[in-house]
């Protein structure tokens, strides 16, 4: 089997790695905190010291970082990746980043006879510890069918959405569609509980109706319970957002909804909340 390196052992990473160990893939790891890594190496993993001995020794390099300055560093930086990979080498971009930069590393990997995919995911801490994680895939065909057993053991709902960076496009959408889903969510506790109901009963009805999301049954019930603990971080989300409105801006086209959350989020952050789960705008209505 590949040998497969793995940078990046936060939230989501830690558990899209240990899927890949127990898979059987001999699997080597790096992240700049190495206490992060310490349980995946009583598992069975390799420790690399830097991204640059990582990216020499595996046949698959895959990258869960935290934001685009993260993915051109560790990809473009010195001792980064595309400088140390071998040729023949898969690499496959898992972060949340721009369609540009997917773009640029595709190209700059072509050059080097390495192989780039983008395929950023979603279905937050629950999806990367269950295994069932959407993954949106950029980049050549031929390169996607051999990487394809791979993401197979970390998500469930895998697509090709087409060349280098329509991944990432495809990961904006999902997240432009989240955030407004996001204040209805919660709009619709807040008013569940004004009103003198019992939310989680009010759940039970909606949930499984014409609201039904992913948001409403899995982070309704953590709002509810007080429950802040980050599935995915709202500083994150706020940097998302931003890439969504800018990409937006430039095919001239308005998302006001989408403008409108990010200016939440962003008063969210500032009162202290960046390091929360999404789900911790709840907190901006049960503090009225």
């Amino acid at each position: 089997m590949k040998t497969i390196g793995f940078i990046g052992l936060g939230v989501m990473g830690k558990s899209m790695a240990r899927h890949l160990l127990k898979a059987g893939y001999p699997l080597l790891v790096y992240t700049r905190t190495k206490e992060k890594a310490e349980d995946l190496l009583q598992e069975g993993a390799v420790w690399k010291e830097t991204v640059a001995d990582l990216a020499r020794e595996a046949d698959v390099v895959i990258t869960m970082v935290g934001d685009p300055h993260d993915v051109e560093q560790v990809y473009f930086g010195e001792g980064g990746i595309l400088e140390n990979a071998r040729p023949g080498t898969y690499v496959i971009d898992m972060t949340t980043s721009t369609p540009t930069l997917a773009k640029s590393i595709y190209e700059a990997a072509k050059q080097k006879g390495i192989h780039a995919l983008d395929a950023p995911v979603s279905g937050g801490d629950i999806g990367a510890r269950e295994g069932t994680l959407t993954i949106m895939v950029g980049g050549d065909e031929d390169v996607f069918l051999a990487c394809k057993p791979i993401l197979e053991r970390l998500g469930t709902n895998i697509v090709r959405q087409g060349g280098a960076g329509a991944g990432q496009h495809t990961k904006m959408c999902n997240q432009i569609a989240i955030a407004t889903n996001m204040i209805g969510v919660c709009e619709a506790m807040a008013y569940a509980k004004r009103a003198g109901l019992d939310p989680f009963k009010v759940l039970e009805s909606i949930a499984k109706g014409a609201a039904g999301s992913w948001s409403l049954s899995n982070l309704a019930p953590r709002m509810l319970s007080g429950d802040f603990a980050p599935g995915f971080y709202v500083k994150h989300f706020i940097k998302d957002m931003k890439i969504a409105l800018e990409e937006a801006e430039r095919m001239n086209l308005p998302l006001p909804g989408l403008a409108l959350a990010k200016q939440m989020y962003e008063e969210l952050a500032q009162a202290g909340e960046e390091n929360s789960g999404t789900q911790a705008l709840y907190k901006r209505y049960i503090r009225q």
